[in-house]
Formats: structure tokens, sequence, C-alpha cells
């Protein structure tokens, strides 16, 4: 959206008059976690929006300061569903962050992080692999426990030291995507194919055979076929269109040979990207219809299990759960009580209601380390509130 010069340049998804379809009625403060956070306009949706205007408008250069107003958002988008008028504004604020790239305002450092991680090792699983088996050993070996007692890397760098203690820790073994099918243990029901993702099987490995495993005792054959790679929403969150086009295109590529079956996914977030590919790909011409037969397929596991009548399963479970809203599965996909309708089917759980469910957590993905100050603000608002609920687990769909 924002040229050489400094003017707003509109991207190939969205239309400038999305600008201004803000009519600043104020309905979407109080969703924000940031504007919860500060009381700051320029830290809300609209404070954002009033930015890009002035800057499209030539009433403000375009500076760090305002870059920063930017990259302080979540990017949860629960503006979008408090908003009366309808503004995209997860379209605009991704457009926004692709113009800070072409824009070279990162350093060398910078550039070189942004190159390493966001177009070397998310692009590809064997590197991402190769990283947290290193990961692992780094964990299990009592290194980390000597570099943490040692306060080294505090000294270091404080990101840095914020990226060591909120990586999570490796147990369990990976889940790798390698064309493998896991049987319905009762009938078979339907085919279904897993876009498992390019994190989460490495972090969640065990999380999601179980979570296989529920889909096979429903009646569902699950293929994870073995060419899918990211979905690509890190790339589109720090402004990187471009690679996360380039991810679309692949994973299409991978299940367009797969018939019809629909493509199940377990986190919120990567769900939301997948089921948005028609409008990241809209200007694509050779993959623009093709996006939207994809997107058509994606069905996130909760959404899955309501829709097929699911079984709740004999297990007793005595504890007290509330539930978090993933923000991308409850504000971009819309799916808001099939994880509760689960949870209250479970046999011994006592559910109870977070208050403000809705609002961000703070963490953002790769936020969390980023913008470790604004997120620990946003997550100290959260835990307040689900202690209140005296809940002993908290429940959620979407692993970062």
């Amino acid at each position: 959206m924002i040229d050489s010069s400094g003017v707003i340049k509109v991207d190939t998804w969205i239309e400038e008059s999305d600008l201004y379809k803000c009519v600043h009625c104020g309905f979407c403060l109080q969703a924000c976690p940031t504007y919860l956070a500060t009381g700051l306009e320029t830290e809300s949706p609209r404070g954002r929006i009033a930015l890009m205007k002035a800057v499209n408008e030539d009433r403000i250069p375009f500076d760090s300061g305002v870059e920063r107003h930017w990259d302080l958002c979540i990017q949860c988008r629960a503006c979008e569903v408090a908003c009366p008028s309808g503004v995209p504004y997860g379209q605009l604020i991704e457009a926004t962050q692709n113009q800070f790239k072409s824009k070279e305002r990162l350093n060398f450092i910078g550039k070189l992080a942004h190159e390493i991680v966001f177009r070397k090792f998310v692009t590809s699983p064997k590197m991402l692999r190769g990283i947290f088996s290193l990961l692992r050993i780094y964990q299990n070996s009592g290194i980390q426990r000597i570099i943490r007692r040692s306060k080294v890397i505090r000294l270091i760098s404080k990101k840095l030291f914020r990226l060591e203690i909120k990586t999570p820790y490796i147990h369990g073994k990976p889940l790798v995507a390698k064309n493998q099918t896991y049987k319905a243990v009762e009938g078979n029901k339907k085919k279904i194919f897993m876009l498992s993702g390019c994190v989460m099987p490495l972090t969640h490995g065990n999380q999601m055979r179980s979570a296989i495993k529920v889909l096979n005792v429903n009646g569902f054959e699950v293929q994870i076929p073995e060419d899918q790679v990211c979905c690509g929403a890190i790339n589109s969150h720090v402004g990187d269109l471009d690679t996360a086009r380039m991810l679309a295109r692949k994973n299409i590529d991978a299940f367009q040979s797969k018939n019809e079956c629909e493509i199940v996914n377990m986190s919120g977030g990567c769900g939301a990207r997948l089921k948005e590919y028609p409008e990241l790909l809209e200007e694509d011409q050779e993959y623009s219809a093709k996006a939207k037969t994809f997107a058509s397929r994606v069905k996130d596991i909760h959404e899955l299990l309501i829709q097929s009548e699911w079984k709740c399963g004999d297990s007793y479970i005595d504890k007290t759960v509330t539930y978090q809203d993933s923000c991308h599965l409850a504000n971009v996909q819309g799916i808001k009580d099939q994880p509760r309708e689960i949870l209250k089917c479970l046999d011994g759980v006592e559910f109870r209601e977070l208050p403000s469910a809705n609002i961000c957590c703070g963490a953002g993905g790769t936020y969390m380390i980023s913008e470790g100050d604004m997120s620990s603000k946003v997550l100290a608002m959260k835990l307040e509130n689900v202690v209140s609920t005296g809940a002993k687990v908290i429940a959620t769909a979407n692993p970062g």
C-alpha cells in the first residue's frame, strides 16, 4: 500500500476504497487488545487506519513512528467482528506490512534474520525438522539448564532471552508428513486429508496423533500428503506476501490430485490462512480458481466433528475447564460454539465460561517474541480473567 515515495499504493488483493470504509464509530475499541492494554487511540484499529489514511493523503510522512503503531498490532482481527462497516482490517494491515518489507527499512541484521527465518526455515520442512532436532538436544542434554543459570543470554540480547524462555518444550515424537494413512477404527465414513502445518507437528506431535485417533474413531480415514508446506500465515503477518503466495501455491498443488476430499487442520491460525487463499491469490490467473476450490475443502477439526455428529467417548475427565477462543478460529473462521460443545460433552468436565474469551491472549505467533512487552501486558489482562473462573484447565484450539 505504500510506494517508494511514502504514499499509499494499493496491493493487488485490496481496493483503496477499503481504507475509507472506516467511519470511526469506535465499536472496534473494546475488542482490540492493544487498545485495552494502553488506552491509546493510535494502538486501536481505528487509529491505525487513520494513520494509513493520513499517509495516503500525504498529511503526515511515513516514518518509523507511524510504522511502530502498525507493528504493535497483534492481527487478532477481533475488530472485524465488531465492525458494522465491514472494514477488511486484516487485509489492510497485511498489505501495509508488505510495504514495510518493500521499503527495506530493516537494518542488516534484521534483513538477514528475516531472510533466514521466514524465507529459509519456515518454507523448508526439512530445515525446520533439523532446527527442532537440535532444539530437542539443547533442551534434554542439560545445556539449556546451564545456559539459563548463567543468564548469559539475557546479557547478550533481550529478544534472544525472550525467544529462549518462550520456546516450547519439545517432547514426544514429531509428526512428519510422509503420505501416511491412518485407518478408521469403525467402518469408513469418509476419507480426509490433513494439512499438519510447519511448527505444530514438531512441537505438538503427540497431541496431533491423539486428534487423529479421535477422527479414526469417528469413522474418518486420515492421510497426510508429504509435499505440503507451511500455510503462509507467519509470512503474511510479517508482510512477506510474495513468500506467502508461493507457499499457498505449493499447498494447492500438494492437495490438488487428492480428489475432492475435505482437508482437515488443527490450528485456528493455519485454517484461517488456508480459507483465505482465494483472496491471497485473487490476481493469480493460474491459481485463482484453484484457490477457491481448495479453500472450499478446508475444515477445522472441531467444525468437522460437530458436522459429523461425533462420538463423545467413554473417558471420565474430572476437571474444571475453561476455553480461550483462538483468535483466527473465532474471528476469521467464525467457529466459536463447536469447541465449547465438544468440551461440554466430555463426561466429568465442569465447563466454566471465560470472561472476555474473545479478547486475544497476546501470543500472536511470533508477536510474543518480537513485541514481548506489549504481549505481556495483554496476557496479564487475560490471566486475571482465567483466575476468576477457578478452572484447573485452559483449553484452546491453536498452538500459539
